[in-house]
């Protein structure tokens, strides 16, 4: 599978959507910037999508909008907590701010991960 990267308009649009502010931090996955609570992600971005983590109610919300589907990375690999914004909702800034919301409180009422250790990485074959 080829990885797409994220335009830079996406890109433009995620950093002004996601709040500055102290709890969340900004950190990419997989190459593509993404936003965390207490460690957990409740936003972020992949190839040409913006995703967000919701709590049952508020996925099958969305979900009920033109446009909006769970996120799939990789054919066969749901992750049934996201869900792909619609591009209708991603032009509408009240709109993509009142569902970051919804996903800053989910994500918020997770208990707190703690960040793994970098594994190290070995020097065989060097």
């Amino acid at each position: 599978m080829e990885w797409v990267k994220a335009p830079q308009e996406m890109i433009a649009l995620f950093d002004d959507a996601v709040p500055e502010r102290p709890e969340i931090e900004r950190r990419k996955m997989f190459g593509f910037p993404c936003a965390f609570v207490n460690g957990n992600m409740f936003t972020g971005l992949h190839a040409t999508n913006m995703i967000v983590r919701l709590a049952e109610p508020e996925r099958s919300e969305l979900l009920a909008i033109d446009g909006a589907r769970i996120f799939e990375p990789m054919p066969g690999r749901p992750m049934r907590e996201y869900v792909v914004l619609p591009d209708a909702i991603l032009r509408d800034d009240e709109q993509l701010q009142t569902w970051l919301d919804k996903s800053f409180a989910f994500a918020s009422s997770l208990p707190i991960k703690e960040r793994k250790p970098r594994a190290k990485k070995s020097s065989r074959g060097r």
